[in-house]
This record gives structure tokens, sequence and C-alpha cells, in this order.
């Protein structure tokens, strides 16, 4: 009972509230909260800071959570290899990715690798925003950027190129231009990362580096959304190679400023504190690791 009730808490914290895991599980309200109240009773401690309209993980709660994402995966591991044998990979994996490149190379990966393990289940969640991987239940992020929680276990895929580039049709409208701050002079497309604007563009390094604050008439906070409008004409985009190296390959989009390359920028996969990882997520973290790698599309 120990254990089902741990499962359920996972539950309650990955769908973010106690009737969101009753609808999951089939179960009424009344039971899941009986139930929540009897593992709070077992280890003595409060596990959810509750109100009418959200809840949050005391800091023993965020502790049974991480070990729970553990101990849980390594039991349906081991009945997979017992029910199925032990090549057979089975169950969920939730994964957060970057809103573009989870709409290319991540979902690529993952059509190859449940075409590989059809017992397998993916929930992808595309967001350029910050994320919490622990509290809301993945067990894989990919991110662009430094990390600046060091309680996570980071496994870093190198450094990747920003450029800068515009869609034919705006250039051939506007200009190209010829150094960093001409950009001034140009619709630039601005992501924006939460409260804070992608909107200081960095060129070079020491002693030459540059930086320049760019304006224009659009911003989001879908990086989709941005390299669609700089596909359709409206303006400059500052992007990972990841997301607009085919379309610079295919002549949609222009790289510009080539001689003044900005920095590179980490990319680093992220996953919960515990111990060990399931397989079935070390197989799929492997795959999308040699993929962001390479950069490219397996031939």
């Amino acid at each position: 009972m120990l254990l089902t009730n741990i499962a359920l808490f996972r539950t309650i914290v990955e769908k973010g509230s106690l009737s969101g895991a009753a609808r999951e599980l089939g179960l009424s309200p009344t039971t899941v909260s009986e139930r929540l109240a009897a593992l709070e009773t077992h280890y003595s401690v409060v596990l959810l800071n509750r109100t009418t309209r959200s809840i949050s993980l005391t800091e023993e709660g965020r502790t049974l959570i991480e070990g729970a994402k553990h101990v849980l995966g390594e039991i349906e591991d081991l009945e997979t290899r017992i029910r199925q044998g032990a090549q057979t990979l089975s169950g969920l994996i939730r994964i957060s990715a970057p809103s573009d490149l989870g709409r290319t190379i991540v979902t690529d990966e993952i059509n190859r690798f449940l075409a590989q393990h059809p017992s397998i289940s993916v929930e992808l969640m595309l967001s350029d925003g910050y994320i919490d991987i622990v509290s809301q239940g993945f067990d894989i992020a990919v991110r662009f950027g430094a990390v600046t929680d060091s309680s996570l276990r980071i496994r870093s895929l190198g450094s990747k190129r920003r450029l800068v580039c515009a869609a034919p049709a705006y250039i051939e409208k506007n200009g190209a231009p010829r150094t960093p701050a001409d950009l001034k002079d140009h619709n630039c497309l601005v992501m924006r990362f939460g409260i804070n604007l992608d909107n200081v563009w960095r060129f070079g390094s020491d002693p030459v580096k540059q930086i320049v604050t760019v304006r224009g008439d659009r911003v989001a906070n879908d990086s989709a959304l941005v390299r669609q409008w700089a596909l359709d004409g409206h303006g400059v985009m500052y992007r990972s190679e990841l997301d607009v190296g085919s379309d610079i390959e295919a002549g949609r989009l222009v790289e510009l400023l080539a001689d003044h390359a900005p920095p590179a920028t980490p990319i680093q996969m992220l996953f919960p504190p515990s111990r060990a990882q399931p397989r079935r997520v070390r197989a799929l973290a492997d795959q999308l690791a040699f993929r962001l790698q390479i950069g490219t599309s397996p031939k």
C-alpha cells in the first residue's frame, strides 16, 4: 500500500492537483485526499502545501518525489523485464524541450524511438520558458544556455553557434547589415523568456567583442513563431544553428554577419537529481544526445 500511495503522490505532483490525479487514476477526490493524508501520516510530515487554487511541494515532498521517480521507475523496469523479457522497454517518458527544437529534431528522434520500442509512450511539452522539471515530473529536459539549478543532473552536449539570419525577401527589400551596429537600422525579431527580452545580441569575442541592443515590431515567447516570422520575411532573427541550419542550407534563410560570429551557446540535457534513471529514459537520452550533437538528420 505504501508504494501505491507513493505512486499516487507522483501523479498528484505531475497533474498539479488532487482533482487532476483523481481524474487520471479514475478515483474519487475524497479517496485521493484520504490516501495522501495516509502517506503524510506514515512519514509524519506535510508533503504538499495546499490552497483552494494550487499545491506546492514542501521540502519533504520534494525529497519524496525525487526518490519516488527513481524507485518507481526501477520497479516498472523490473516488471517489464520479468513479464516481457530483458530487452523490452516500456512505460512513459516525459520530456520538456524548446518550442522550435522540440517540433523538429526532438520530435524526429521520438518518432524513431517509438518505432523501435512500441511499448514506450512519450509526453512532450514544448516551452521556451523556465520549467521546474522536478515538481512537474519530467524525466528529460533539453535546454540552451547556462543552468542555474545546481541540484539537477546535467549532460553537456557541447555548444552550438548562434546565427543572425533573414529571408531573401527581407534582404532584397531592406538590404543586409554589414556590421553588428547596422542591426539598429533593421527590424529584429525578438524572443521573450519569461520576464526577459533576448534583445541584447552579442558578437565576436575579446578583445573585439560587440554588444548590440536591437528592436523590432514583433516579440514572442515561442521560438517556432519567431522562426516563421523570419521565413515570412518580417525581419532579422538571432537563433541557434540547430533551429535554422536546415533553412539556411535550403536557401529559405540567409546567414548574415558571418564575419562577426556570435559566441556559441551551450546545450544540455537535464535530469532530476535521482540516483539512477530507468532504462527507457537512458535509452532515449542517448539517442537524443547523439542527434543533438551532430545536429543533422541521420542519412
